[in-house]
């Protein structure tokens, strides 16, 4: 397992870690680096009616091992969650740091993700999907409730189309860094 302090400290110097086919951990820091800017993310009409419509209960912090199981087994491509990033991150949940927001359908969980917060920074490690606009839901509530609390960074590593579509945007290391160093200066808190 990955001690906390490793973690916490991998963090807030701009690196995250995955595992690779073989097991081995390696830490990446991308450049550039993709981020939702928490005052330009948008919901679109489609998603603020699904929102609205009360077809998913969203909750916080419920569901934290479902869900990272949940982005394990998500993928065609293998997963880079692997037994030990798992124990990690349920450390991690345990002592405060490592959060996941779930979209519910009934009893069943239908979408989520999860992260790490620091200070004012948020970083989302990855989300999943069971049924249509699930994950849609959690990230747009992830991102009112960071909003709420005075966060200044939602760090989602890499860009992809989805992260795209979702207001992401890709920033050079540099830039990224310094806005790191001042979100981890802010003083916000993911619950309470």
């Amino acid at each position: 397992m990955l001690a906390p302090s490793l973690l916490v400290a991998a963090y807030e110097a701009g690196y995250f870690p995955m595992a690779m086919d073989d097991g081995a951990i390696r830490w990446f820091s991308p450049d550039p680096r993709a981020v939702i800017p928490l005052a330009r993310f948008r919901p679109s009409r489609r998603l603020l009616r699904t929102m609205r419509s009360g077809r998913y209960a969203v909750t916080v912090n419920r569901a934290f091992r479902a869900v990272m199981e949940a982005c394990a087994s998500g993928r065609d491509e293998g997963t880079w969650i692997s037994p030990e990033i798992l124990e990690s991150y349920c450390a991690l949940h345990a002592r405060g740091l490592a959060h996941s927001v779930e979209a519910w359908s009934g009893a069943n969980l239908a979408g989520g993700l999860y992260g790490v917060a620091l200070n004012g920074a948020f970083f989302g490690e990855s989300m999943f999907h069971r049924a249509s606009d699930a994950s849609k839901v959690a990230l747009a509530s992830l991102v009112e409730r960071l909003r709420e609390r005075g966060f200044r960074l939602l760090d989602v590593q890499w860009q992809t189309p989805f992260m795209a579509a979702c207001g992401a945007v890709e920033v050079p290391r540099d830039e990224y860094l310094a806005n790191l160093q001042e979100a981890l200066r802010a003083e916000a808190r993911f619950d309470g």
